[in-house]
């Protein structure tokens, strides 16, 4: 046999056995090649200006750069070791390393570049439908059509070919260094089985639980006025990110067989064979995969975090709106208003008409917080406030000497806890005046341009009158009179709109439109959930192939045990049990740790991101969840092949 047709032997052999490793490869070369297109694609402008699509595309393919290359690479290495004991047959046959380096070589440049050209095919088919995803995300009026990127093709064949280069190296390296007698030791050689665990491992089991749920304790109590200060709060977020990956790295390490000890053991040495095939194997495997799961547990929740957020933002834009924008236009320039009622008028759309008079007044509120606010920038007892009279708020009444605030979120309420009464002080010019704080309101009254994200205070009329005569010039807007239109009919409200944005009103930094409002916030929102999901998907597949590549290992190596089994008398469906159970923890422990961390990490700060936590973070999870539960299922069907061949 000569060298071209051991080369198609191979690549025959190899395109069977390794049909993940091809996928993996269509896979990556299809996911960069769309994405790169979408950088280039003449419809992706319009979507700049607003939330500048193609630098965030741009910067979003450089990360996934980094997620494709570490995956190849890793596969790699799992690739060729399994080819380990064939390369140690070469050289005994007489081979030299030159010439097997060049026939891995060959062959995996059939392999590869073939996956390559497929990919890319697929990525073009689905290039369409991937900016049709960003459009309706975004909310952005574009014609999506089938484009065809020279730049994304020289661009995916440099970075596929710079990966390849790298492929080789690492090939090369290998062979190199590795003897006849290294070569068959590589597959076969497993971790030692410790029959006892050590007090070192029941400690380090220990130490990864306390740090996980040390870090879980102190994000649930980052912002409830528990760190008083930017210094302290910095110190916290430092620690929790610590302590978590610490305490993933010690759970792998030692909690994972600590905890399936303390299973075993009560069992009082009683194992069935779905025990043997389970319990014992993850007790001896995850150890010394600690730091492989660390980083994936990691990134998974990164992955699945960052989504929860930026869904969480989308999903509440339009309550947020309500929030920022009280009425369907808030305007705060007496002429902007007058102009916009006259063509609303011109066009006969109906509307009805709110004005405030609103002035700013520093205010001693130290006894109502729940906690004193330190800082440089913040002064408790000379916070700035809008105060409006109650003549201009309809069904409020209070007395004389009474404050009532109103206009609140979430995140003020995590941010700035206000008592239920207390005493304040409003501080004109010259006077004082002390006030009986009466509660808070949740209804938004003015714009955020007034409030600057803080509660309307709402007094007395000959109270506001008193502190209008005596006002602090430096405290003052520029405006002191907010107008908020409504439109009677909601079908007339894109009209208007229409109007606003002619009028070029929305350019005056003062003045806002709800439904401007929303559009913003789901397209700036939309890309970053889009990228975040693609980015998220990307590293959910390759993780997913790694610890699939990492069953495939272990079910080599196991072979043998599944043989004495069938032996003694075990059925098929009595090892699939064991091994069901198996992959119920070799891919359920990262997931659920995965997802925990996640969830603590979205909790502790959600409100800054939107009104809504539940609906989005369920539907992320569970989505994510299905998709990482294929793995677990092409790992079962793995297991069954091997189990069927083992007698």
């Amino acid at each position: 046999m000569n060298i071209n047709q051991l080369v198609f032997r191979n690549f025959k052999k190899n395109v069977k056995n390794y049909y993940l490793y091809v996928f993996a490869l269509v896979f990556s070369a299809a996911l960069y090649f769309a994405f790169v297109t979408l950088q280039y694609d003449p419809a992706l402008d319009a979507t700049k200006g607003s939330i500048k699509g193609g630098a965030a595309v741009r910067a979003a393919s450089v990360l996934l750069v980094a997620i494709v290359s570490i995956f190849l690479l890793y596969a790699n290495t799992i690739f060729i070791k399994r080819r380990s004991k064939e390369i140690g047959l070469f050289q005994l046959i007489g081979m030299t390393k030159t010439k097997i380096f060049r026939i891995l070589t060959v062959e995996n440049f059939m392999l590869y570049f073939a996956s390559l050209i497929v990919g890319i095919l697929i990525g073009f088919s689905f290039s369409k439908a991937v900016i049709m995803i960003l459009f309706k995300i975004t909310d952005t009026k574009g014609i999506a059509k089938l484009h065809f990127s020279e730049e994304a093709l020289i661009q995916t064949l440099i970075v596929f070919g710079v990966i390849y280069l790298l492929i080789m190296t690492m090939n090369y390296l290998f062979i190199k260094r590795q003897t006849i007698l290294a070569l068959f030791r590589v597959t076969s050689s497993t971790e030692s089985k410790t029959k006892k665990i050590s007090i070192l491992e029941i400690i380090i089991g220990i130490l990864g639980m306390i740090f996980i749920a040390s870090g879980y304790y102190i994000s649930a109590k980052l912002f409830d006025g528990s760190f008083t200060s930017m210094n302290a709060l910095s110190i916290a977020m430092v620690s929790i990110l610590a302590s978590v990956i610490i305490g993933t790295y010690l759970f792998y390490k030692g909690s994972v067989r600590f905890l399936l000890n303390l299973m075993r053991k009560s069992k009082k040495g009683y194992l069935s064979i779905n025990d043997v095939l389970s319990l014992s194997s993850i007790m001896f495997r995850m150890k010394s995969n600690a730091l492989l799961l660390t980083v994936i547990t990691t990134v998974s929740a990164l992955a699945i975090g960052l989504l929860c957020l930026s869904y969480i933002s989308y999903y509440s834009a339009e309550k947020s709106a309500e929030d920022y924008v009280p009425n369907d236009f808030s305007i705060n320039n007496t002429k902007d208003a007058a102009s916009f009622k006259a063509a609303l008028d011109q066009k006969k759309i109906a509307y009805t008409e709110k004005k405030i008079d609103v002035i700013q007044v520093k205010a001693n509120v130290k006894n109502i917080l729940e906690n004193n606010l330190e800082g440089p920038m913040v002064d408790s007892s000379a916070m700035v406030f809008s105060v409006v009279s109650e003549k201009s708020v309809s069904g409020v009444n209070v007395a004389q000497n009474e404050t009532l605030f109103t206009g609140y979120n979430d995140m003020l309420q995590r941010v700035n806890s206000f008592k239920d009464s207390g005493e304040i002080e409003l501080r004109g010019k010259k006077k004082v005046i002390p006030q009986k704080y009466i509660g808070l309101n949740r209804k938004f009254l003015l714009s955020t341009y007034f409030t600057s994200g803080m509660p309307t205070v709402i007094v007395d009329d000959s109270v506001f009158n008193e502190l209008e005569k005596d006002v602090n010039p430096s405290v003052q807007k520029e405006s002191s009179v907010y107008t908020g239109i409504d439109i009677s009919q909601k079908n007339d409200v894109p009209k208007a709109n229409k109007i606003f944005k002619e009028a070029k009103l929305g350019n005056h930094t003062f003045n806002d439109s709800r439904i401007e409002t929303v559009k913003s916030q789901k397209q700036t929102m939309g890309l970053i959930m889009f990228i975040v999901a693609f980015l998220g998907l990307a590293f959910l597949i390759t993780s997913g192939c790694i610890l699939y590549f990492k069953q495939m290992d272990e079910s080599e190596d196991e072979k043998p045990n599944y043989t004495i089994l069938r032996k003694l008398g075990f059925t098929e469906n009595d090892l699939l049990k064991g091994i069901k159970i198996k992959q119920l923890f070799n891919f359920g422990i990262p997931l659920i740790v995965g997802l925990l961390h996640s969830y603590f990490a979205v909790q502790s700060g959600w409100f800054f991101f939107g009104t809504e936590l539940w609906t989005p973070i369920i539907i992320v999870m569970i989505v994510y969840t299905a998709l990482y539960s294929i793995f677990g299922i092409l790992s079962v069907l793995y297991y069954k092949k091997m189990i069927k061949e083992a007698l």
